[in-house]
């Protein structure tokens, strides 16, 4: 895993990501860990495909090698003009 991935997964730790899948599977959670394998556990996880009957997964442990893209979730900042 380059350096840089590491530098964005350590950053994402505890906040929402979106993740795709091989399977074209579009999660969304909050990332808990990762391992050198880019194994993931999420926890709150929402299948936003809506192929899974559950709204929420809960905790989950994703394998690195099914995992296509990572994108952090930037929460915008409500800047209020005085």
């Amino acid at each position: 895993m380059a350096e840089g991935s590491i530098d964005v997964l350590v950053e994402s730790l505890g906040k929402d990501i979106l993740l795709r899948l091989r399977d074209n599977t579009i999660l969304q959670g909050k990332l808990m860990d990762f391992d050198q394998s880019m194994n993931l556990v999420l926890y709150d996880v929402t299948d936003l495909n809506g192929s899974n009957s559950l709204p929420n997964l809960g905790v989950i442990i994703v394998r690195g090698d099914s995992v296509i893209t990572i994108i952090p979730i930037q929460k915008e900042k409500n800047f209020h003009s005085a």
